[in-house]
């Protein structure tokens, strides 16, 4: 059971991540593979990566 809310934890920050700062769901799955679900620390990275990508 815990799997599977972890699962939809992990989708639904993907979805917040593409939502809210403007990567991609496959940029979003890799950070979450190197921080975890820790928000703070993936909307950093996030951040930084979308200030990177052409617009």
């Amino acid at each position: 059971m815990a799997l599977k809310s972890e699962n939809q934890s992990q989708e639904t920050i993907v979805q917040r991540l593409v939502r809210e700062i403007g990567i991609t769901e496959a940029q979003a799955l890799e950070l979450i593979s190197f921080l975890g679900l820790n928000w703070g620390s993936l909307v950093r990275e996030a951040k930084a990566l979308s200030s990177k990508s052409p617009s």
